[in-house]
């Protein structure tokens, strides 16, 4: 894998590597095949500004981080991976998250493309096409069998950003798995806090209930760094040993329907873990089946997001991606007394999972139970529809229901070298941020099979 931001940090303060060589090598491969579909913009001259200008004592030292299109960035459209919003004025603010991120000295390289308003969690745009997901442990296309596959959604782009070594931080959302399914998609780092923790402000809305705004990154401790700079504090980082930690195994649905490939990295892991003093129980955790009940008048998403796009959908539905259209319209069905009882059931859901999970530090679960498709058998075409929603569900099942449960988690990866990518997430509820973030340093070193 290639250097994280602290490695390189550290160089430049040293000075052992100068900031201009290292943005233009960002810039090479953000401009190379690699990265074809991952941006709708690039920003080279303020680019090499902010990297060449930006002292090494800065939390980002001016290295590369680059911005999913769902966030305002002054001067620049958001577009939120559609074609419809393409023509609106340019943002005269930028978000919270990238007003904090330029604060902390970021070097803003350029918007990565994604799925159009954020809906879904395979990655496809048919609007600007989709970028092929990028193995991070061997620096080349995801696993060893001929085909592109898919990378993961809604934060595509930015995930294969920070994969290729074209960034070091990828900004992005998170409103079922679109952080950590992306990171698990490419073998990279995906941290989803606790939804609070950052103000949304500035971001285009899928759901407002459930969106976060977090990042990928190269490593576990970029991820720290990343979080305490979005979130504006401090992560207590205690010295507790692995073998201290109270880890789970939840035996209901995520561990359902796994691939071989999942099936294999996630018991290679645990078997890592427990050689190394983890302390694993498998639990039964059956309020994981009552998600699907919860949700079947649709979720928070299709019912929030179409109070936003109702308007645009009367005078624009022909310039949708007609399968954003579709879990968009659901949203139109949902009555008012289905959504106040959906918020209650899910107060309900929370508290019954927040009293199993008391006695634990983290649960572990695979990220997603299956590898990354082949960008041909889901691209866009009625002929695939199937396929693609049959995926979608598959990727999203295990990620989303920690948006539910309004937590924190962060995939790992822990695919072994030959293999497509594989992650390892790590998660518990609300406000248990610094103990996932703890807890990723002492495991990302056990994942990493050579």
């Amino acid at each position: 894998m290639r250097p994280d931001l602290t490695a390189t940090r550290q160089a430049l303060l040293k000075g052992q590597q100068q900031a201009l060589q290292v943005a233009e090598a960002c810039l090479d491969m953000a401009q190379s095949a690699a990265c074809q579909h991952v941006f709708r913009q690039i920003t080279p001259d303020s680019f090499r500004k902010e990297a060449t200008q930006t002292p090494a004592a800065r939390p980002l030292a001016g290295l590369a981080v680059s911005v999913k299109d769902l966030f305002d960035v002054q001067g620049q459209i958001t577009a939120a991976g559609s074609t419809i919003l393409e023509n609106q004025p340019p943002a005269s603010q930028d978000a919270v998250a990238i007003a904090r991120l330029r604060a902390a000295g970021a070097g803003f390289i350029g918007r990565t493309h994604m799925v159009e308003f954020a809906f879904s969690g395979v990655g496809i745009n048919p609007h600007h096409g989709t970028p092929a997901a990028w193995d991070a442990r061997t620096n080349s296309r995801a696993g060893s069998t001929p085909g592109a596959y898919a990378p993961g959604g809604s934060s595509s782009g930015a995930a294969v950003s920070v994969a290729t070594g074209a960034a070091f931080i990828g900004l992005g959302s998170d409103t079922g798995g679109s952080i950590r399914i992306p990171a698990a998609l490419n073998g990279i780092v995906g941290f989803k806090n606790t939804a609070r923790r950052v103000p949304t402000h500035g971001a285009v809305p899928l759901s407002t209930t459930l969106d976060t705004v977090c990042a990928m990154t190269r490593s576990a401790r970029d991820a720290v760094l990343a979080h305490e700079i979005l979130s504006a504090r401090k992560v207590a980082i205690s010295t507790r040993p692995l073998s201290s930690y109270r880890l789970a195994v939840a035996k209901n649905l995520m561990l359902d329907d796994m691939d071989s490939t999942v099936t294999r990295a996630f018991e290679r892991s645990l078997k890592n873990l427990r050689a190394a003093g983890a302390q694993i129980e498998e639990i039964d955790l059956p309020e994981l089946l009552d998600l699907a009940p919860m949700m079947a008048t649709g979720g928070f998403s299709p019912a929030e997001s179409y109070a936003w796009h109702r308007h645009l959908l009367t005078q624009h539905a022909d310039q949708y991606d007609p399968r954003v259209a579709h879990r968009i319209g659901r949203g139109a069905h949902m009555s008012a007394h289905d959504y106040i009882h959906l918020l209650q059931a899910r107060k309900d859901w929370m508290d019954r999972m927040d009293k199993q999970l008391q006695r634990f530090d983290a649960v572990l679960s695979p990220t997603t139970p299956i590898t990354a498709p082949l960008i041909s058998s889901v691209a866009p075409g009625a002929e695939r529809d199937a396929e693609f929603f049959r995926v979608n569900a598959l990727l999203l099942r295990n990620p989303s229901a920690i948006n539910v449960l309004d937590g924190c988690a962060i995939s790992l990866p822990c695919h072994a070298p030959g293999e497509l990518p594989v992650g390892l997430m790590a998660w518990h509820g609300a406000m248990h941020d610094d103990t996932i973030l703890q807890l990723s340093l002492l495991l990302e070193p056990w994942l990493q099979t050579q």
